[in-house]
């Protein structure tokens, strides 16, 4: 069985990846492939080792990853072109190449999908994936079957007439030997985004700004790289989406307020506005990490914090907790439903129901260091004994014979 797996990689991990090794984008696409592979950021190739044993031929593309790109179509006789459409057919070309029976998409790119599934003979299948915010693209119609690590998003997919399957997440046992084992020297971490959007991380922000004042706290976030002029454009958009509520309430109409000038480009904003970086919080904020770099982080880490996105309301389903648990850190995490089907609470991983229960058990945690590190030896048994990807392949495996049957 031929399985292509397509994944854009965020631009900033990608940045800083090539940046840290200038003379990477002139090596081959092989070559490439195996840094950012030994690198572990987000799937890297960890399903095509898992699933290798069980009769699959894997590849993974990254479209966005420019230089790999370019040296694919220069070994390959093809011109290469860095616009969309361009990227476009480069991935067509590379699949064509392939010949996948099953094209895993992650990714919502309607047009390159479309694409795939007309220039492609030999597909048979098109899994989609989605975390638990759900964004809008008219690529969920052309998808045999969507997994999401989040129940939510499994029963909106349902309600919206989607094929869905819950499919959690996983750990790559093969990081561990590539981090370096020593004495814990940060307090308290907490890695991620921090989108100041509805469904995304505002109430992560509020557990943050709880805590940031009353325990060591290091936050590593792209928004630390958030300058001045993120700042100015932050502050423009928020007074003029603060200008037509202010119309609005007075009882301009939106047909009126879209003929203002300059005013009438916020009636098409579908959110308000804030500014890019809590100012609160700054002082906490350190450069982004991403692959082995925060893995290192974490497991340096007397406890991390793992806070899911306001789109998971109910159910414990992120990445965190299979990547902090996996790399033997102490995971101090935000109770769901579901968390006891996962781990034990507060032996295995420590649960808070609120701001006010997470600063009590942090700051009893750092109290605690010997206590701390055997919980978190005691979630890394378990991600290991249970949550690998190998152990994940064999419910995939199942999952793909169900949809071709």
């Amino acid at each position: 069985m031929r399985l292509m797996i397509i994944t854009n990689s965020y631009p900033s991990y990608l940045g800083h990846l090539y940046a840290a090794q200038p003379e990477l984008g002139s090596r081959s696409y092989a070559e490439q492939k195996v840094v950012l592979d030994s690198d572990f950021f987000a799937w890297a190739d960890s399903w095509s080792v898992a699933l290798t044993p069980l009769g699959y031929c894997t590849s993974e593309i990254t479209p966005n990853a420019l230089c790999m790109q370019r040296a694919w179509c220069d070994e390959n006789g093809l011109a290469f072109d860095s616009t969309l459409p361009g990227l476009r057919k480069t991935v067509v070309a590379q699949a064509q190449q392939f010949r996948p029976d099953i094209i895993w998409f992650n990714d919502y790119d309607d047009e390159l999908l479309k694409m795939l599934r007309t220039g492609l003979p030999s597909l048979r299948l098109v899994l989609g994936w989605v975390g638990s915010a759900i964004p809008p693209t008219e690529a969920w119609h052309r998808m045999d079957l969507i997994l999401s690590c989040a129940p939510e998003a499994v029963a909106a997919m349902g309600n919206a007439g989607f094929p869905a399957e819950h499919f959690p997440h996983s750990f790559d046992p093969r990081i561990n030997s590539r981090l370096e084992a020593r004495e814990k020297n940060r307090a308290l971490s907490f890695v991620g985004h921090l989108m100041r959007l509805n469904q995304f991380h505002l109430q992560r922000e509020e557990l943050l700004e709880a805590l940031a004042y009353v325990v060591p706290l290091d936050i590593y976030t792209p928004s630390a790289e958030c300058g001045w002029q993120d700042e100015v454009k932050g502050l423009i958009k928020l007074g003029l989406t603060y200008g037509v509520g202010l119309l609005r309430e007075f009882g301009a109409s939106d047909p009126f307020l879209k003929t203002l000038p300059i005013l009438g480009i916020a009636t098409e904003w579908s959110t308000r506005y804030v500014r890019p970086a809590n100012p609160r919080l700054k002082p906490f904020f350190r450069h982004p990490l991403f692959g082995l770099p925060m893995y290192q982080a974490v497991q340096d880490s007397m406890a991390t914090l793992n806070i899911h996105a306001d789109s998971s309301p109910h159910f414990a389903s992120n990445m965190r907790l299979y990547e902090a648990t996996g790399v033997g850190a102490c995971l101090v995490t935000d109770w769901k439903e579901n968390i006891e089907d996962i781990f034990v609470p507060d032996q295995e991983v420590v649960v808070f129901r609120n701001g006010e229960e997470c600063r009590e058990k942090v700051t009893w945690l750092l109290d605690h260091p010997k206590e701390a590190a055997e919980i978190g030896l005691a979630g890394q048994k378990r991600t290991l004994r249970d949550y690998t990807y190998a152990h994940r392949a064999e419910l995939l495996h199942r999952i793909i014979g169900k949809a071709l049957s």
